[in-house]
């Protein structure tokens, strides 16, 4: 049985020695629920060891990267407090399985990427989306600091000052301005998007095997001297925000359709 059989949330495509990685919750535009966030923290590891693969692509099924977390496990991990104990441990496997990740890692940025998809998508080696696409970080927006991927990533790739104002504000960017910043690799045209995406991993499968991989490990190296240096005080400020009344109230004025009144509790 393939080792892809074992994901529900995640389906798997094959051309060649590609492998596509498809966050397939279309329905709620790909948000990670408690599964889907699980499986997200195994799959680069397992891909990794793929044998049949030289090059992942990471997309989402329908009209839609991923909107980041799922609201409903939001709603679950404010009444019970101990189910954020494992998303913690889940996002150290999920950022630190990429940055470990020898094979070449594509976003294809079908749709809108925020929060955890706007993460993936800026952890990627390369990201190509589609000029339809929005991408943004709306933690502080719901009551949590960006201490996962964010606050590493963001400034590395627009400038510590650009990457606050962003995130401090959560809007969300086109993916032509994202691409302008340096936020994305590239941004085209809706039906040119798989047009690229082939024409990238036609290209990379001809590069040698060895000094592609022996490339990107000494350039993640660095990250992941950074990564050590800041996810886990990053975490730690995230869980902080994640137990105050801010948060909750965050969540439940968006599930009751109105806005928040926060209160710095």
């Amino acid at each position: 049985m393939s080792w892809t059989n074992a994901y529900q949330h995640l389906s798997f495509l094959r051309n060649g020695r590609v492998l596509t990685i498809v966050m397939n919750r279309p329905e709620v535009k790909n948000a990670a629920n408690v599964r889907m966030h699980r499986e997200l923290s195994t799959v680069f590891s397992d891909a990794q060891r793929d044998p049949d693969s030289d090059i992942l692509v990471l997309t989402g099924a329908g009209d839609a990267f991923s909107s980041g977390g799922d609201i409903r496990s939001m709603v679950d991990k404010i009444a019970d407090r101990t189910l954020w104990n494992d998303t913690v441990d889940e996002a150290r496997a999920l950022f630190y399985s990429i940055l470990d990740l020898q094979k070449p890692l594509i976003a294809r940025v079908n749709g809108a990427a925020t929060g955890l998809g706007a993460t993936l998508a800026v952890y990627a080696d390369i990201s190509i989306a589609a000029e339809s696409a929005v991408i943004g970080d709306p933690h502080v927006k719901v009551g949590l600091a960006a201490g996962d991927g964010g606050a590493l990533m963001w400034p590395m790739l627009v400038g510590f000052q650009r990457a606050k104002e962003l995130l401090f504000l959560g809007d969300n960017l086109s993916a032509t301005e994202a691409a302008k910043l340096g936020l994305v690799t590239h941004a085209v045209p809706d039906d040119e998007l798989d047009a690229r995406i082939d024409a990238l991993t036609a290209r990379l499968q001809k590069m040698p095997p060895v000094a592609l991989r022996g490339t990107k490990r000494a350039i993640n190296h660095t990250l992941k001297q950074l990564a050590l240096a800041t996810f886990e005080f990053g975490v730690s400020l995230e869980t902080q925000s994640q137990l105050t009344q801010d948060h909750a109230e965050a969540v439940n004025a968006f599930v009751e359709k109105r806005k928040p009144a926060f209160t710095g509790r």
